[in-house]
């Protein structure tokens, strides 16, 4: 992960975070040929295990298919690959190499409990596709890295509220895939009413205000692409097959500064960071966040 940034004041009553892992291998069995191609649904096993062990109907919950209660409710997790270096011809780990992970959550249940596992992480260990790894840090307050951030959503609003000055640009790095679904077909190319599509989707699921659906017009309507910095990359499917994402980096640019919409795209920006963007976002794709 990038440099520390200064630190952030911490949400009183978190119901959103970003927590980041650093990892390092205790033992590789080489014996193996069947390391993973993405370490996505590993990390996110890992991250219902740790549930389960502290509350088992939480994990429960979470494993479900949230669609098979409320039509179109997206989950309230992300989990990220295992991200670092690995044998360029097996796929394994390196144990001289330390590694990251990061899991967010949408909700102040899950905050609360990954933010206690966070507490006595450090040292523990934790098994991802049956290699073992040693916890060695693990970051959970807004500052400590780019991608770590712990925050409420009335607090994430408030920062972009009427008279508070914000840019007519909005940018976002790619760190996985980016991969979106619409009428049975995946789009890999980014824009601005498939990414503010999901954003709003997650956030109107979850926060205790919703945005007016009304969003997704202006962002499909007012927001330009004005830059761009993307490349191709395939992304393994459980079947053998591949699907094709986007990684790297866009900006929008506002044709038309509308303040009253303009300040609600920039708090879903924000959000980026807890929610990712597009499908997959439980198993490592999609993993995105606001940029200056």
């Amino acid at each position: 992960m990038p440099e520390n940034n200064p630190p952030i004041p911490q949400s009183a009553n978190p119901s959103l975070l970003s927590l980041v892992l650093t990892l390092r291998p205790l033992e590789i069995p080489f014996h193996r040929a069947d390391f993973p191609r993405s370490w996505g649904r590993a990390s996110q096993a890992a991250l219902l295990d740790v549930v389960r062990r502290a509350d088992p109907a939480l994990a429960e919950a979470l494993h479900a298919d949230p669609q098979s209660q409320i039509p179109n409710l997206p989950r309230s997790y992300t989990a990220s690959t295992l991200m670092g270096r690995f044998d360029r011809q097996s796929g394994a780990p390196k144990k001289e190499e330390t590694y990251s992970l990061r899991w967010t959550s949408l909700t102040p249940e899950l905050t609360g409990l990954l933010l206690k596992f966070a507490e006595t992480a450090v040292g523990s260990g934790l098994e991802l596709d049956h290699v073992p790894f040693r916890v060695l840090a693990a970051a959970s307050k807004a500052g400590e890295q780019p991608w770590v951030g712990c925050d409420s959503y009335a607090a994430l609003g408030s920062r972009f509220l009427p008279g508070v000055e914000i840019p007519r640009r909005v940018s976002f790095q790619f760190s996985s895939p980016v991969i979106f679904k619409s009428g049975g077909l995946s789009h890999p190319l980014p824009n601005a009413s498939l990414i503010f599509n999901s954003l709003l989707e997650k956030w109107n699921a979850f926060a205790p205000l919703a945005f007016a659906p009304e969003l997704r017009r202006y962002a499909e309507t007012c927001l330009a692409v004005s830059r761009f910095d993307l490349e191709s990359r395939p992304v393994p499917l459980k079947d053998g097959g591949l699907r094709i994402g986007a990684v790297g980096s866009i900006t929008f640019t506002a044709a038309n500064f509308d303040r009253f919409w303009l300040g609600q795209i920039h708090a879903l920006a924000a959000f980026a960071l807890y929610a990712g963007i597009g499908a997959g976002t439980t198993y490592g794709l999609g993993q995105a966040r606001l940029t200056d």
